[in-house]
């Protein structure tokens, strides 16, 4: 049997398919000029989710953080929720960037609503923080892949108008959201003032996350882009790994969601496990009885991979290289595990 490997859905290779479009990929040097194939994806994303431009990045986390420093200065605040990935997932990197203090809020699994948000913008005055970006994630991974009503987020929207505040989405998984939620590109236009979208999660790409700006941000998120390392020279190899995904790995990632239901339910049914959160996109997040570390230990032996979150929970990921088949041979480990 081959390994299970539900650690993530970064663990996924590059398909056939997706090699050849990179290597047929017509480049050129992003940092001196342009990159032909790059600009072809920035420009692709920003249209659909109504935006000016975009910056392809190594990462998400280089996105998400040069987000935050195009919305602040040093000494600023930046409202999320307790489990967001720009607190838990980047190195600090909130504080040791952009030099803000960021305000956790509990959301509910990892999702903020308007009236928690008004309560914590901070007043002004020589005492507080200036309150200056909210920060949303979509879909919320600490919280087990959880999705973003759309009048929620356009609560939000229609606050942060009032408070003149800009709105950041920390996007790592919303094609995911978008599927489960039925939801299209086009409805998010206008809701955010920058968007990081990754490419290497769901979509399967080996490399690459692309942030969202408008005119007025992409010179400067273009300078911050180079003093974090992230201008990039023949970037468009993996720029069309983005496009191909774009164009053929979307509407598949409803087969992860119902895989991980899948997984979900065959999780309730054994002994070793004292709850499992219901999953709304392709994580699930699990409790176990005994030890956390015991437990991945026995799965690992068995040829299955996940990963612990912490607080006693467990994780587990499905992505495109995980199967009908593997799900079944899940459901016999599971079965059979003896903790």
């Amino acid at each position: 049997m081959k390994r299970i490997d539900l650690r993530s859905d970064t663990v996924t290779k590059p398909t056939e398919g997706m090699l050849e479009a990179m290597m047929k990929a017509v480049v050129g040097d992003d940092v001196i000029d342009i990159d032909p194939t790059t600009r072809a994806l920035e420009d692709q994303l920003a249209k659909e989710f109504g935006f000016d431009r975009g910056l392809f990045c190594p990462s998400g986390t280089m996105a998400n953080q040069i987000a935050l420093m195009l919305h602040t200065r040093p000494g600023d605040e930046i409202i999320c929720d307790a489990l967001s990935h720009i607190y838990w997932y980047e190195g600090g990197g909130p504080a040791a960037n952009a030099g803000v203090s960021l305000r956790l809020l509990p959301g509910e699994r990892g999702c903020l609503t308007a009236d928690l948000v008004a309560n914590a913008i901070n007043p002004e005055n020589e005492h507080a923080a200036r309150t200056a970006l909210i920060s949303l994630e979509n879909t919320a991974n600490k919280a087990g892949g959880t999705c973003y009503d759309l009048d929620d987020i356009k609560a939000i929207r229609i606050l942060a108008n009032k408070q003149k505040l800009p709105v950041h989405l920390d996007g790592a998984r919303l094609f995911n959201a978008l599927i489960a939620k039925g939801q299209k590109p086009q409805q998010y236009k206008g809701l955010f003032d920058t968007m990081s979208i990754c490419l290497s999660k769901g979509l399967g790409c080996p490399v690459g996350s692309v942030l969202l700006v408008n005119n007025a941000q992409y010179n400067e998120g273009r300078r911050i882009r180079k003093r974090l390392g992230g201008g990039m020279r023949q970037s468009g190899f993996l720029a069309a790994a983005g496009l191909y995904a774009l164009n053929n790995n979307i509407e598949r990632l409803q087969e992860d969601h119902q895989r991980a239901e899948a997984l979900a339910n065959i999780l309730t049914e054994c002994d070793w496990v004292k709850q499992v959160i219901k999953p709304q996109t392709n994580i699930v997040i699990f409790y176990p009885y005994g030890e956390p570390d015991n437990i991945i230990k026995l799965l690992n032996d068995a040829g299955i991979d996940i990963i612990a979150m912490g607080g006693g929970a467990l994780r587990l990921v499905t992505h495109m290289h995980i199967s009908d088949e593997d799900v079944d041979n899940c459901r016999r480990i599971f079965s059979k595990l003896a903790v």
